[in-house]
């Protein structure tokens, strides 16, 4: 049975928790390999309600493993934090069934503090980040100055290391006329909770060697989505990490050969919440309706999150970029009732036509998307669990996607109820 790799293909929101949650109970193994807990998702599962945000989707189900790769940025009091919530909940987690990569960056105080203290500056553009350090931990750690999960197992050279980053840092806050970070304090505070992360503390490249050779199912997941990605995304309206599939093999620290079926979450419209270019944006009474039915709020942050129509161009070129070989079609049922949809096939730039979404942000900007039309299907579709009781409305509007994406539609999900999902192809299954 093939590894799978679950990434969302818009930006972010796509609705992975419950996607994630039906091949989590299938795998064995489940592996976060980027961002950090600036991005959630929401699992029901008997009934009972997990908030995750750094936690893979594995750990609520018992005889998993679930690993933190070393992709990840990892709040180290978030995580704590989090793992006291979910084991409220009767979860019991230890270093049995939760792996955190040793060689994993860690967010500081310092990060959360820099994040904010940019989002605020009235000289720079506001990218609409979530403030918890995310971005400034993956600049220390290009930068060759962070502070790593295998660092708090010694406090001679963890001492070294902080002061290689506070002499950044502090020469930052010391020309912006903040207050400089006191080492004393952030020594203290690592050591409290040392011994409390370094438990779960693993080499996980060897791990998943292992796993591999036992012919365990893995399944990689990726947080917020190809849109947001460094490279490929909106730049600079985007996260601090590579959310492309590709970047599971790097941030989980196996070959690519592990990674046998890339599935994209992709949500029946569009979606993003923060600042940023939107081609089929929707600024009026439909969008407002589109949100209020799907609940567009953010599980982490609770912001509003924009709506306009599915815009097929980029999700086209995600599926692309990222090797896509299924699509699992969310939130269909949001679109039940509205008498004329409509689909983003191309856009105007510059009195041209073109079929794929530039990078730069002044074109990203300027560009107008050029819509087809389809008719609504005026009914309800939600809870259907079979191809065929389809609107016939509904099935050439997924038929559409599905033949101008150039990618099979693997599930079909008609509520958020796990059990409300037109499943047409397994990934799990050669």
């Amino acid at each position: 049975m093939p590894n799978v790799t679950v990434v969302g293909t818009q930006w972010g929101d796509e609705g992975k928790g419950k996607i994630v949650d039906w091949l989590s109970e299938k795998a064995d193994i489940v592996v976060r390999f980027q961002g950090g807990h600036n991005a959630g998702h929401t699992l029901v599962v008997d009934g009972i309600t997990y908030k995750l945000k750094l936690l893979p989707s594995g750990i609520v189900r018992k005889n998993k493993i679930s690993i933190i790769g070393n992709g990840v940025v990892i709040d180290p009091w978030a995580l704590l934090e989090e793992i006291k919530q979910i084991e409220k909940l009767g979860i019991k987690i230890t270093n049995k069934n939760l792996y955190i990569a040793e060689n994993a960056t860690l967010i500081l105080p310092l990060h959360r503090e820099l994040d904010g203290i940019r989002e605020d500056a009235k000289n720079t553009d506001n990218i609409g980040t979530t403030r918890r350090g995310i971005g400034p931990a993956y600049e220390d750690k290009i930068g060759r100055r962070g502070i790593r999960v295998m660092d708090l197992s010694n406090k001679i050279n963890l001492s070294k290391k902080i002061d290689m980053i506070l002499f950044h840092h502090n020469l930052i806050r010391k020309s912006l006329k903040k207050k400089l970070v006191n080492k004393k304090k952030l020594m203290g505070d690592l050591n409290k909770i040392s011994s409390k992360i370094l438990q779960y503390s693993k080499p996980v490249w060897k791990k998943i060697d292992e796993f591999k050779k036992k012919k365990k199912i893995i399944l990689f997941e990726g947080a917020q989505g190809m849109l947001l990605d460094i490279d490929h995304g909106t730049y600079p309206f985007v996260t601090s990490s590579n959310t492309v599939a590709g970047a599971a093999s790097a941030g989980a620290g196996c070959g690519p050969d592990t990674m046998n079926y890339v599935l994209g979450i992709v949500k029946a419209y569009t979606t993003r919440v923060g600042e940023g270019p939107f081609p089929t944006e929707l600024r009026n009474e439909i969008g407002d309706k589109i949100g209020r039915k799907g609940k567009e709020f953010g599980t982490v942050t609770n912001r509003k999150r924009r709506c306009g129509w599915f815009d097929a161009v980029l999700v086209k070129q995600t599926c692309i970029i990222s090797g896509t070989k299924g699509i699992a079609l969310t939130k269909i049922d949001v679109l039940d009732g509205l008498k004329d949809l409509y689909i983003c096939v191309a856009y105007k730039l510059n009195g041209k036509k073109i079929d794929y979404f530039p990078s730069s942000l002044q074109d990203q900007n300027k560009v107008k998307p050029i819509y087809k039309r389809f008719n609504g299907w005026l009914t309800s579709t939600k809870g259907i669990k079979n191809w065929k009781n389809l609107p016939k409305n509904a099935q050439k509007y997924i038929k559409f996607i599905k033949n101008y994406c150039g990618v099979r539609i693997s599930s079909i999900s008609t509520s958020p109820k796990r059990e409300d999902t037109i499943l047409l192809e397994n990934p799990f299954k050669k």
